[in-house]
């Protein structure tokens, strides 16, 4: 308290002296509690300046009314004016990239390079000048973003105002909407796992050096089910192949385990999902396994795909998978339990719950399903975007071919 009591009194006696004063006040206060550094962090200033200002306090030379502050011309001169050539060396060195027509400008070089660079031509700069001339001249340390989605489809904006209307009827009516897709797999054993976590000083957790597979202990794939409305999430972790069966039987576990619970005498259902992968749009497993589904539960299964280059605005990706990959930070996935307790475990101050289950079926790949499978199939395209959206019924709800 006494030490912000100090740093609020140097602010307000900053606002009202000058230069000259503000640094004789200052040496005043070093000399009185006898630590030069001490008030010149809390001051915020160097310690030559306080420094200065006792020079000045013993050759005589205090500040009076009338006095000039600084001597005309004073003050550190630019480099360039006595190093003409440093600033076009500088700008050769930088090497800027990017676009030519816009204004922004960067370098790949660190100030490190720079300064050895610079040096090696005569011109003598800390890294903290070059840092500061550097973003005079308009660079500056930027990073890599992740914007370009490829060529959007012209129907993309028409695809989110459908699946928003599909989830606004559904919510309405109280019927479940789940938003569903298959997480990074991960190699089960002492693999590091990116990001950090407290521990006790002097001790530290060990990998392996190398993320091969022969070194694994096999390997997980989570298949993640988020409840949109109820913010719950299901993982179903597992360890053969990402197939459609896989991911419709994730699906199937969900309901078996909390949906049907949540949900009772509901007959509806509504998936988002993306359009590739064990989940894509042009599946013909996944259509195939999705009427298997709907036969056993007799729920009437509605299919709302993202548009191509769209698969982040998956609800699941940034209300579940990426506070999963938080709680598991810095800690090795060193075998399925820790994984599901890991998972199980994910809160957020929202009230996100989550649980997690192994499922050691296996999953062969290669399944083929004939066009008389296809036309078997109870399946309802919508008028919009038919390969997006679809509703897949129960078998018995159809009678003589005709949709009732």
């Amino acid at each position: 308290m006494e030490q912000e009591n100090r740093r609020e009194k140097y602010t307000q006696m900053r606002g009202m002296l000058n230069e000259k004063q503000w640094r004789q006040f200052l040496a005043l206060e070093a000399k009185e509690r006898g630590n030069i550094l001490l008030v010149a962090r809390e001051a915020g200033v160097s310690k030559n300046t306080i420094k200065a200002g006792m020079r000045e306090l013993a050759s005589g030379d205090v500040f009076s009314q009338g006095h000039r502050i600084r001597v005309s011309g004073g003050g550190r001169k630019k480099r360039e004016e006595h190093d003409p050539s440093l600033r076009a060396d500088l700008e050769a060195h930088l090497d800027p990239k990017g676009d030519p027509m816009s204004l922004v400008r960067w370098t790949t070089k660190s100030l490190s390079k720079l300064a050895k660079a610079l040096a090696a031509q005569g011109h003598h700069m800390g890294e903290t000048a070059l840092r500061k001339r550097s973003q005079e001249m308009g660079y500056s340390l930027r990073a890599n973003k992740k914007k370009i989605e490829g060529q959007s489809h012209e129907d993309r904006d028409e695809q989110f105002q459908h699946i928003k209307r599909q989830c606004d009827q559904f919510e309405t009516e109280g019927d479940p909407i789940i938003s569903v897709d298959c997480k990074k797999k991960e190699l089960v054993g002492e693999f590091k796992n990116n990001g950090r976590e407290w521990q006790a000083k002097g001790e530290e957790t060990v990998v392996n050096v190398y993320d091969y597979l022969s070194l694994a202990d096999g390997k997980a794939i989570p298949y993640g089910v988020y409840d949109v409305v109820h913010n719950q999430g299901f993982v179903n972790i597992g360890i053969d192949h990402e197939t459609a069966a896989f991911a419709v039987e994730s699906i199937r576990r969900w309901w078996q385990e909390v949906g049907a619970k949540l949900y009772p005498e509901k007959t509806r259902l509504l998936i988002t999902a993306d359009g590739g992968g064990s989940n894509g749009s042009r599946l013909r497993l996944w259509k195939r396994e999705l009427q298997h589904l709907a036969n056993e539960t007799g729920l009437s299964i509605t299919v709302c795909h993202f548009p191509p280059g769209t698969s982040k605005w998956n609800k699941i990706e940034h209300r579940l998978f990426s506070y999963i990959s938080l709680n598991w930070r810095g800690k090795p996935l060193t075998c399925l339990e820790t994984m599901i307790e890991l998972i199980s475990h994910t809160t957020t101050q929202q009230g996100l719950k989550v649980q997690a289950i192994k499922d050691s079926n296996p999953y062969p790949t290669g399944i083929k399903v004939s066009d008389e499978d296809m036309k078997a199939l109870h399946l309802i395209k919508d008028a919009f975007h038919g390969e997006w959206n679809y509703t897949i019924k129960p078998q018995e709800a159809s009678l003589d071919g005709q949709d009732i």
